[in-house]
């Protein structure tokens, strides 16, 4: 596996996760991803992974979680954006998902999030109504 270009952290801290759950966010398979752009001039990459009680017992959510950052670790270097958090949330199907689906899942939302646009970056004039309608 190619090293990143940019270092890749985890996110500890409970008000990061509560800044991204705001930002953008794809499901897709068995897993929830959300990208916060941070905007801080930073190129280091933050990934968080999280999963409820929904998803099963403590021993269960630990396999999704262990499952997740293993996604992360394959694919973030390869498709993430320099600057942005990113939180994995798994899904009720995360433990028992076969691992090439699980990957292709967390890859397909990560191209989703960088392909759409950020409203945090958008031009006031797309945001401007129009001034004829009467």
């Amino acid at each position: 596996m190619t090293e990143a270009a940019f270092p890749i952290e985890r996110i500890r801290k409970r008000a990061d996760f509560l800044a991204a759950a705001r930002a953008p966010s794809c499901a897709r398979g068995a897993v929830v991803v959300q990208a916060r752009d941070r905007a801080d001039g930073e190129p280091l990459v933050r990934a968080g992974f999280t999963a409820t009680k929904r998803v099963g017992g403590s021993v269960v959510r630990n396999r999704a979680k262990r499952r997740l950052r293993e996604a992360a670790r394959a694919l973030l270097p390869l498709h993430a954006a320099p600057g942005c958090d990113y939180v994995f949330i798994a899904r009720v199907g995360t433990p028992s998902r076969d691992w090439g689906r699980l990957l292709d899942d967390v890859k397909n939302a990560l191209l989703s999030l960088a392909a759409a646009p950020d409203p945090a970056r958008s031009t006031p004039a797309a945001d401007a109504a129009p001034s004829d309608i009467g």
